[in-house]
């Protein structure tokens, strides 16, 4: 099959293993209809053919026969661990096994100088990472009092220990297995038995009308696959002139400061192209095989929003950096939250920032060892303090005087009116959120500390003179100077000033963790073309 894949690559221009990648997503979409006309009443045939399937990928397409047989290892100690071991140290032993292996492939990897054109073990190991600690946590929350479990914990728990075969089914799941979507057990099994389609019906004409596979699923997912391929053919087509590394060649230094960094925002969208492509493309396969199932429209359209990983418009016109993160390789950011974030804060206390500093240190050791990243997660960080200082003093101040924007949690949720005021805020909230974005970006794809650095050298440290003004005016005295302008408006509206030490329901919440590059898509080359 090799000789194919070369011939066909060198032909259009694309590394075998790209193609291959590629391939493997494209003839998910066939498979996944067939998936999901496997009865359900033949559970065993279903988990037998997702192992079929990851099979076929793995060994006789990607020639990763070795890469396999490690990934089953995990796969076979998470079971073995999670089954005999009770208590709270369980999830943690599964932990440290599971991502102590895949740093030691990260390693290999660094040091043989393995090329980003070259698809190997790290990428799935990545998912399967997350799939594996998080069905630790789900057995251990299965053997836990209901009372402690908050609401994921509960619908995600695992009460009933699967058997081997179920496992592996879940494990291996062949639309995600290779570069995600992670999933949960419960999901899975959901899946299986045909559950996810079953949706309270309320009246006897519903519970009639009811399917067991809604209807307009093909639909959803051949679109996903459509922009999952232009997205892609973008990527291919303005890759070789727009990518992150283009800030070190002699050409982008000959330029002006202004030019340079207007360049940098087209590079950012078409580097970011083949994330959506992957990510998009893996979405739409999964919705085949009947994963994702959301629920109705008010139109009685069926909805398919739980297999997505990344949402588009979102990050390209995000008003804020929180909201951009958020929609942003989404499926790490729940394990992130779930496994690790609200799992290292001790019973009964809030989420503080060991939590946070914790949460960030296995987010960078999950990606690799190259300094690159270890760059953009710290700037990263800084970003989200900075995002977080301007939504709790600066954006009261582009609202109208209302109730609702006092941040007083004793008053009732109202919608806060759409002013010209709060539009300027928002665009310019779009405009500061990617720039940001893609001044932090480069050293996760340039990887080198030195070229990182003169990367952001080239764009005269906007980024850093961006965070830095907005950090010094806050702990400088800006935020009591907004307060007290802020307490004269309401003070002159009439508007009763929030209880001292009340908070709103958003400053409450975890603070949000910088998502990383999910599933190994970091190693599709940067220029399919």
């Amino acid at each position: 099959m090799d000789a194919l894949f070369k011939q066909l690559g060198s032909a259009i221009g694309v590394s075998p293993d790209q193609l291959k990648l590629i391939t493997c997503l494209l003839v998910s979409y066939p498979l996944g209809s067939v998936f999901i006309r496997i009865p359900a009443s033949r559970p065993s045939l279903k988990h037998l053919f997702n192992i079929s399937i990851t099979l076929l990928y793995f060994v006789p397409i990607l020639n990763l026969e070795f890469a396999l047989l490690q990934l089953l290892g995990d796969v076979l100690a998470t079971y073995a661990v999670t089954k005999t071991v009770k208590g709270p140290r369980m999830p943690w032993i599964v932990f440290t096994i599971v991502t102590g292996h895949l740093m030691i492939n990260h390693i290999i990897r660094a040091v043989s100088d393995v090329s980003y054109e070259t698809f190997e073990i790290t990428g799935p190991q990545m998912v399967l990472t997350m799939k594996l600690t998080t069905f630790a946590w789900n057995v251990y929350d299965g053997s836990r009092p209901v009372e402690d479990l908050d609401k994921w914990q509960l619908e995600k728990r695992v009460a009933k220990f699967p058997s081997l075969l179920e496992f592996l089914g879940y494990a291996f799941y062949f639309p995600g297995v290779l570069v995600g979507p992670s999933l949960e057990f419960s999901d899975y099994m959901s899946l299986v038995d045909e559950s996810i389609f079953k949706t309270p019906a309320h009246t006897e004409q519903e519970r009639a009308r009811q399917r067991a596979v809604p209807a307009g699923r093909k639909r959803v997912a051949y679109r996903k696959g459509l922009f999952g391929l232009i997205y892609l053919g973008l990527f291919a087509t303005f890759s070789p002139s727009f990518y992150y590394s283009i800030t070190i060649t002699d050409w982008f230094l000959k330029q002006s400061l202004l030019y340079r960094i207007i360049y940098l925002q087209a590079c950012g969208f078409f580097e970011r192209a083949k994330y959506y492509g992957i990510w998009t493309l893996t979405e739409g396969a999964s919705i085949l095989t009947g994963l994702g199932f959301t629920g109705y429209g008010p139109s009685g359209e069926s909805r398919w929003e739980g297999a997505a990983n990344v949402n588009v418009s979102l990050i390209e016109f995000a008003p804020n950096f929180k909201v951009l993160l958020d929609s942003w390789n989404m499926k790490t950011n729940v394990w992130l939250r779930e496994c690790i974030y609200k799992r290292v804060t001790p019973k009964g206390k809030k989420p503080g920032f060991r939590s946070s500093m914790t949460t960030f240190a296995i987010s960078a050791f999950w990606h690799g060892i190259a300094p690159g990243y270890y760059l953009t997660f710290i700037c990263g960080g800084f970003i989200q303090t900075a995002g977080r200082l301007c939504r709790a003093n600066l954006r009261p101040l582009f609202l109208p005087v209302t109730p609702a924007s006092t941040g007083d949690p004793s008053k009732s949720p109202q919608p806060i009116p759409q002013t010209a005021l709060k539009t300027a805020y928002d665009i310019a909230g779009i405009i500061a959120s990617i720039m940001v974005l893609n001044y932090a970006a480069p050293p996760f794809m340039i990887l080198t500390f030195k070229d990182s650095i003169n990367a952001w050298r080239a764009l005269g440290w906007y980024g850093h003179w961006m965070i830095g003004l907005c950090l010094l005016f806050f702990y400088g005295g800006g935020r009591s100077l907004l307060k007290g302008i802020q307490a004269k408006r309401l003070k002159d509206a009439g508007v009763a000033l929030p209880e001292k030490g009340s908070v709103s329901k958003e400053d409450r919440s975890p603070a949000p963790t910088l998502p990383p590059v999910d599933s190994g898509v970091q190693h599709v080359e940067k220029k399919l073309a």
